[in-house]
């Protein structure tokens, strides 16, 4: 058995054991996120800024994160009724969701979550029957030259 609170009172060795219980519930208290009103995003897609602050004053380093297949909008105008799912991966790509018990249901979600707390997010579902596409739906999403501004804009 360790010596360590053999010289000390025991409140003290009571302080040192319940002190960092106390602060590991208090963690989450140190990273305030001020709400900002949403700017203005491109056609479907879900934006929100949140600005971090370690302490209320320190800016703390966020990494861009990105998750998913983008689908654009040029991408999904070439989507057809009648398409066979080896067209459909190759024009959209892999889906990120394939649910076993949804086989005929491909879905497309995509998350870019940028160091600044900007999310931009979409989402397209492919519905299919006897093979062939039946249905696709997905909000209004923007073009490839607007997603290239979103990723490429300089940082403010």
């Amino acid at each position: 058995m360790p010596q360590l609170f053999v010289h000390l009172p025991r409140r003290h060795a009571a302080a040192m054991i319940v002190l960092p219980l106390l602060l590991c519930g208090c963690v989450s208290k140190l990273f305030s996120a001020g709400d900002q009103a949403p700017e203005t995003a491109p056609a479907g897609v879900t934006q929100r800024v949140q600005q971090s602050k370690l302490f209320g004053v320190l800016p703390v380093y966020r990494p861009d994160t990105q998750q998913g297949n983008f689908i654009s909008k040029e991408q999904v105008a070439q989507l057809q009724v009648g398409m066979t799912p080896a067209q459909v991966r190759f024009l959209l790509g892999t889906p990120l969701l394939n649910d076993v018990f949804h086989p005929e249901r491909w879905d497309y979600p995509f998350l870019l979550k940028r160091g600044d707390g900007t999310v931009t997010t979409s989402h397209v579902v492919v519905h299919f029957k006897e093979g062939r596409v039946s249905r696709f739906e997905g909000a209004e999403l923007p073009n490839e030259k607007e997603y290239l501004q979103l990723i490429a804009a300089p940082k403010k």
